[in-house]
């Protein structure tokens, strides 16, 4: 339920009840089943509790306390907001910080396996660990993996006296050819997740790396050079009459654990300088550089694309598995839709640097910028190929699970998990030999293009 970032599951990761609602305001107490998702939500008395559910399993997820009018708060801070819709049986709720919501249906009591204690021991820990992917995961034909095969191949190896470091060991060795980079399993502080092949995880160290050779060599003639949002972004004023605009990430921006509005106040305080009215109309063209950013919130990134159209357009339709056995049937597509921010707005050329460091939200604001009206170019390499929101599911042994179940779809309905959004034209980014020649390939093609483009903005 939580928005996670591709940096979090890599890296180790780094209220009193409100009044009732009024009369008018149909009731969300009660217990509601979630469209896709394998959850099931317990509202009752101010509280919320999720319980996570296979075909084997019922565990407790997530507790919330009401914190408003149908607004729930979980212990780290994510809002969660529950709506009932139309008739007492049917609902939906929302996450702060992702994109769409998610439908619930009202039923009438907990799944059996919810009211029994729960199953232990390291063989009930595999089966739920392999059902959460069996019923949950969407890519396994498109990874040209038999997830069958491998419990047949996994599960003898596991008993009772099997240790948890041997566990660990089964667990991510089933994982590890997915090569999904929202795909981790924990066990406490230690973390098993992994690229693409032949890409980097963003982290600090490579962002700050980064960092000072754009400063460095690109930006040595700039103007107006400004961090802005906790140093997530930056921008600068180019000679030619372009704009640079660098995003490591799509959070962090008030720090860490600061809520979703927040974040989105600070952007917001970003962007009003960035793209002032006296700037938006000199600008020739923008250069907006994800190359390093380890992903976010979805939402904030739909925002900043808020502030690049005068057009609305969908950004995404977005979709999640629905059936436990069926990996083919999915939840109803939802929009996204990139609506005109009000006040001063880009909307000439802009170059988008990408690579293989793009991450997750990173790559689902690059894909909000593929129907973008106007000269939108993509420059680099491919992104990662990660877009759905990170599922945490827990084992009975205390171990946790990390998985993606959605798609997001462009207008044909074409997804590019796995493979990553692809650029229009291919430069080297941050390798070895551009490091060492004090070269910046994509920046200097996303310069060309934009003088080629002449500042126009049809």
């Amino acid at each position: 339920m939580r928005i996670v970032t591709v940096t979090a599951v890599a890296l180790a990761f780094a209220g009193q009840a409100a009044p009732a609602a009024t009369a008018h305001q149909p009731t969300t107490d009660g217990i509601w089943r979630m469209d896709g998702y394998g959850t099931v939500l317990l509202i009752r008395n101010g509280s919320f509790q999720e319980y996570q559910t296979t075909a084997v399993s019922c565990l407790k997820g997530d507790s919330a306390q009401r914190t408003g009018p149908g607004t729930y708060t979980t212990p780290d801070g994510t809002v969660l907001t529950v709506r009932a819709q139309g008739g007492r049986d049917r609902g939906s709720m929302r996450v702060d910080g992702s994109v769409g919501e998610r439908n619930l249906r009202r039923i009438p009591e907990l799944p059996d396996a919810c009211m029994r204690p729960a199953p232990k021991g390291q063989l009930a820990a595999f089966d739920v660990f392999w059902r959460s992917f069996e019923e949950n995961y969407p890519f396994f034909a498109a990874k040209g993996i038999d997830w069958h095969a491998v419990r047949d191949q996994y599960r003898p190896k596991v008993h009772a006296k099997t240790t948890r470091d041997e566990l660990y060991a089964v667990f991510s060795e089933m994982v590890k050819p997915l090569y999904d980079s929202h795909v981790a399993v924990q066990d406490g502080d230690r973390v098993f997740a992994q690229v693409r092949p032949g890409t980097v995880v963003p982290t600090q160290e490579l962002d700050t790396k980064v960092k000072k050779f754009i400063v460095a060599h690109d930006l040595k003639d700039a103007r107006n050079l400004q961090d802005f949002a906790n140093g997530r972004i930056t921008y600068a004023d180019l000679p030619g009459g372009q704009g640079y605009l660098r995003i490591s990430g799509f959070g962090g921006y008030a720090g860490d654990g600061a809520p979703y509005a927040a974040q989105l106040a600070e952007l917001d305080r970003a962007l009003d300088t960035v793209l002032s009215q006296e700037r938006t109309q000199r600008l020739k063209g923008l250069v907006i550089d994800l190359r390093i950013n380890g992903g976010g919130s979805d939402s904030l990134g739909i925002h900043i694309a808020e502030r690049l159209t005068d057009t609305p357009y969908v950004a995404y339709s977005k979709r999640a598995r629905n059936d436990p056995a069926d990996p083919t049937r999915h939840t109803r597509p939802q929009p996204a839709y990139v609506t005109p921010a009000q006040g001063p707005r880009y909307t000439g050329p802009v170059a988008v640097l990408t690579g293989g460091s793009t991450v997750s939200a990173g790559e689902t604001f690059t894909q909000a910028l593929m129907d973008r009206p106007g000269k939108t170019v993509r420059i680099g390499q491919p992104t990662q190929g990660v877009f759905s929101d990170v599922m945490q599911r827990k084992l009975p042994n205390g171990m946790s699970a990390w998985l993606p179940n959605e798609e997001f779809l462009t207008r044909s309905g074409r997804t590019f998990d796995g493979t990553g959004i692809p650029p229009h034209l291919t430069e080297p980014v941050f390798t070895k030999d551009e490091f060492d020649k004090k070269r910046d390939s994509a920046f200097d093609g996303a310069l060309n293009v934009l003088q080629n483009y002449g500042g126009t903005t049809s």
